[in-house]
């Protein structure tokens, strides 16, 4: 027989204490009653556990007290700045070190503000002269003003990114490919880094650019060997002009000093020439007036001068003998000079008789020259 099934002496019940004689559903709201009356005699509701129901409290207080206080500790690291948020709007910074802050009221954001951060930018870009080249630069920067960096803009590094794009085509639009690739890369990083820093200033992101890395750039792999063969000419180009200015550098200096010497030669020679001249006059100023004094004696004195400084320069004197004697006396001063203690050669068939040599003379005797001395003077014949 089941359970609830009638009859069974009158004793038939179901779990939730009916007699049999209702069989419907439990009273939710009976259960109800009864659990409310439960928990508010454990919270105090009732006379007998009021005293239990106010320490439970308590103690639920003071759990709750010490997990908010706890739950406030929190640590900045030495690079790092804290942005606090006093239900949600900005309060204050706070520097490095073990910080409190109440929770559920605060928040704070720690923000690195002593790393250098790196931000790429790259792309196809069109340069002046309607050539495509890709170009990569690498921006470095770090947060120098926390409130800033997160409150300013949206995104700091999306609005940095976005200003060095914007910077770095304006530059390659306004510079040839040939400078792009060789020579000018250096200018290109200087006006791009001074365009970037002219696009952030007036938004004020907390940011500073540290450095701006231009790397090389590079044309489209469809046209890099054509554009390889143009850089190796043009750094044949550079190497031939700095061989050139070497060569000048080691020629120029020589050929400054030829003409200096040249210009100081000219000089003495025009000095001597002028000097001499200058004399020349001045001897014949001198001389005029015992010229005309005595001119005869003059001329025979300008005469024997004058050959006096033409036979100092001659080697070799020739003495004629007076009239009536037909030899003829032959002087080697080259010899004598050098060679006064040797012998003479002997004198070949119709050769001159050399110093001291007896010579024969016309009405057959011999006679023999008188030897020279040093400052002799020999007549030329005349009279």
């Amino acid at each position: 027989m089941a359970w609830n099934e009638p009859g069974n002496n009158g004793k038939d019940r179901d779990p939730w204490g009916n007699n049999g004689k209702n069989q419907g559903p439990p009273d939710l709201d009976e259960m109800l009653r009864k659990v409310s009356h439960r928990f508010g005699g454990l919270l105090g509701g009732g006379k007998s556990g009021g005293d239990i129901g106010r320490f439970g409290i308590s103690i639920a207080l003071v759990v709750a007290v010490v997990v908010w206080v706890v739950s406030g500790f929190y640590t900045i690291r030495e690079a790092e700045r804290g942005v606090v948020l006093r239900f949600g709007e900005y309060s204050h910074n706070v520097d490095p070190g073990l910080r409190w802050k109440p929770t559920f009221i605060d928040r704070v954001i720690p923000v690195d503000v002593e790393s250098v951060r790196s931000l790429p930018a790259s792309g196809f870009m069109l340069t002046q002269d309607e050539n495509v080249v890709r170009v990569e630069m690498d921006v470095q920067y770090r947060v120098v003003n926390p409130e800033r960096y997160l409150f300013s803009v949206t995104n700091a590094e999306e609005s940095l990114g976005q200003a060095t794009d914007s910077a770095l085509r304006y530059v390659i639009g306004h510079t040839k490919m040939d400078d792009i690739l060789t020579t000018g890369r250096e200018q290109v990083r200087r006006e791009t880094w001074d365009g970037i820093e002219k696009i952030v200033a007036p938004y004020q992101m907390g940011l500073q650019i540290v450095d701006v890395n231009f790397l090389p750039a590079r044309p489209p792999e469809e046209v890099k060997d054509a554009f390889d063969d143009a850089i190796a000419a043009q750094e044949d180009e550079q190497r031939f002009i700095r061989e050139a200015e070497a060569y000048a550098r080691e020629v120029e200096p020589k050929a400054r000093g030829t003409v200096k010497r040249l210009e100081q030669e000219a000089e003495a020679y025009k000095s001597q020439i002028v000097l001499k001249a200058k004399g020349e006059v001045a001897r014949f100023n001198e001389l005029l007036p015992q010229y005309l004094a005595a001119q005869d004696l003059t001329r025979e004195r300008i005469y024997l001068e004058t050959m006096e400084e033409i036979y100092q320069q001659a080697n070799k004197v020739v003495v004629d003998m007076p009239a009536g004697n037909n030899s003829m006396i032959y002087l080697p001063l080259d010899k004598l000079s050098g060679h006064a203690n040797t012998v003479a050669p002997a004198r070949a068939p119709g050769a001159v008789a050399p110093v001291n040599a007896p010579t024969v003379t016309s009405d057959g005797t011999n006679s023999t020259p008188t030897p020279l001395r040093s400052g002799d003077r020999f007549s030329s014949g005349r009279n």
